[in-house]
């Protein structure tokens, strides 16, 4: 390890991750998607080549395609059957095609796209739930990692690798196999679609109506029946269309996604499929969620985008096969960095907010759904974090307070990563605020998409030591170990800072 150029107990690793433009995955291509002049689609035109094919042509074909794609991919045939069938309805005749050339039809409606072939960074950490096997005084670590490929499209990863007795880490080697999940039916909560509606100032006459026929939990047959109902009245309801439209978009944006028992952790990527995150999955802040019951789900939340606004949404897990994906709501919810504490305070959900887009507040929440207006608890004070505040992901609960780290921009925009304190039992009380970064970039840090940037969405604590992955440059992923009982001295001997320059010092 090397040391902070700032402090001797900040300490870098020699570990990085960096993207790899060999992990690929086999999604739908539709060439050019336009209709051509005479109305017939360039799709009708490529599959009515290929069945112009002789059979030997098309054994041939398929034989050069499994020798040059068969390894980068799982079941790659189930995919091409797949992507046919979705064209299946674009051929005539009554003779059935051979499986042949039905594969090298879904062939032709396929492309790989390199999941981290630009970047491969903002990670959070979390305790592995399967410590079988790790040395004594080690521990396993479960990592998600932004990953960005063609289009700036960003998916979530995941990572594994342990942290020793010393404080040394290491990550697993990834896998070169990418894998997608399938789609699994899912329910909504009929109070989750209220407040949604709410924030987006929908018709409340023809919402009610729709809501007042479902119950409080449904599936999306029964909100089909609800939604017919509005339509067969349309004539006397106005902007019926609008509100079908806006219960549509909302259930697209929930969703649960299953991978293939046969799957390593390392291979599972999930990939954007709502409306509302169609331009990206960034910066999940993963966090293990003590609940009553001791189940240790992992929660992380994560900012959506679609291209022209962004949301925060929600993705769940107990196994890291199996995931949930909800959309939040309320003014907490607002603009980027949601992260929530790792247990209920005062029988309520918390979370560090950042709704007005530069400082540090905290929201509070009865169901994970719905987040209450923020408590203002640090504005932007020091020169290097004068632009914006933010946090670096969920707070660690430690004897001496709640840890927050949180991340500052300041001039060039550059960014550094600092640390807060707060109470315990009132976490919009601060009881300490660390005046300098702990983190800035070094000189090999500093060159990458993004210049210039140091960002973490989540750190680790491991015995008396802080493990900080944190991505560089908006490029890579690198690790920092922080001795914790230093931090804590630091922290209780620098008091809060005003939270607006009006307060008294």
């Amino acid at each position: 390890m090397r040391p902070s150029r700032s402090r001797a107990w900040v300490r870098r690793c020699e570990e990085v991750l960096r993207p790899d433009p060999t992990r690929v995955v086999a999604r739908l291509f539709l060439p050019g998607q336009e209709m051509a002049a005479a109305g017939v689609s360039r799709s009708e035109a490529v599959i009515a080549r290929v069945l112009t094919l002789t059979e030997d042509e098309v054994d041939a074909e398929l034989h050069e395609l499994e020798e040059s794609f068969g390894s980068r991919h799982r079941g790659l045939f189930s995919t091409w059957e797949s992507h046919y069938s979705l064209l299946e309805h674009r051929i005539s005749g009554d003779e059935p095609l051979t499986f042949a050339r039905r594969r090298l039809i879904g062939a032709y409606f396929t492309q790989e796209y390199a999941v981290e072939g630009a970047a491969l960074f903002n990670p959070s950490m979390a305790t592995h739930p399967d410590q079988t096997g790790v040395a004594e005084g080690s521990l396993r670590f479960v990592m998600t990692v932004r990953a960005v490929g063609e289009g700036h499209v960003s998916s979530v990863e995941l990572r594994t690798g342990t942290v020793d007795a010393q404080g040394d880490v290491s990550v697993d080697a990834p896998p070169t196999v990418a894998v997608l999940a399938n789609p699994l039916p899912t329910s909504y909560v009929r109070t989750a679609f209220a407040n949604q509606l709410v924030d987006m100032w929908g018709d409340r006459t023809n919402s009610d109506f729709v809501l007042d026929a479902l119950p409080e939990t449904f599936d999306r047959d029964e909100l089909d029946q609800a939604l017919q109902s509005l339509r067969d009245q349309k004539l006397t309801r106005g902007v019926a269309t609008r509100t079908i439209d806006r219960f549509d978009w909302i259930a697209r944006c929930s969703y649960t996604v299953e991978f293939a028992q046969s799957s390593l952790g390392q291979e599972r990527v999930l990939m954007p499929r709502g409306p509302s995150e169609s331009h990206g999955m960034e910066d999940v802040r993963l966090v293990r969620f003590d609940e009553p019951a001791g189940t240790g789900e992992y929660v992380g939340t994560y900012t959506a985008y679609d291209g022209d606004r962004i949301s925060t949404q929600m993705i769940g897990t107990r196994d890291f096969r199996t995931f949930t994906i909800t959309r939040l709501s309320g003014p907490g919810s607002r603009n980027k960095g949601l992260a929530l504490f790792p247990r209920k305070i005062a029988g309520r959900y918390v979370a560090m907010s950042r709704a007005d887009r530069e400082s540090n507040g905290i929201t509070m929440s009865d169901d994970l759904q719905h987040w209450d207006e923020p408590v203002l608890v640090q504005t932007p004070h020091e020169p290097w974090e004068i632009v914006q505040l933010g946090n670096c992901g969920p707070p660690i609960e430690t004897e001496a307070g709640w840890l927050v780290l949180t991340h500052g921009v300041g001039p060039m925009r550059q960014y550094g990563i600092g640390a807060l304190l707060l109470d315990l039992d009132d976490p919009t009380v601060v009881l300490g605020c660390l005046a300098e970064p702990l983190l800035t970039p070094d000189a090999d840090e500093r060159d990458g998409y993004v210049p210039n940037v140091v960002y973490s969405c989540g750190a680790l604590l491991h015995g008396r030591r802080l493990v900080l992955p944190y991505g560089s440059s908006d490029s890579a992923t690198r690790f920092a170990v922080v001795d914790l009982d230093p931090l804590l001295a630091e922290l209780a001997a620098s008091p809060a800072r005003p939270t607006s320059d009006e307060d008294p010092a």
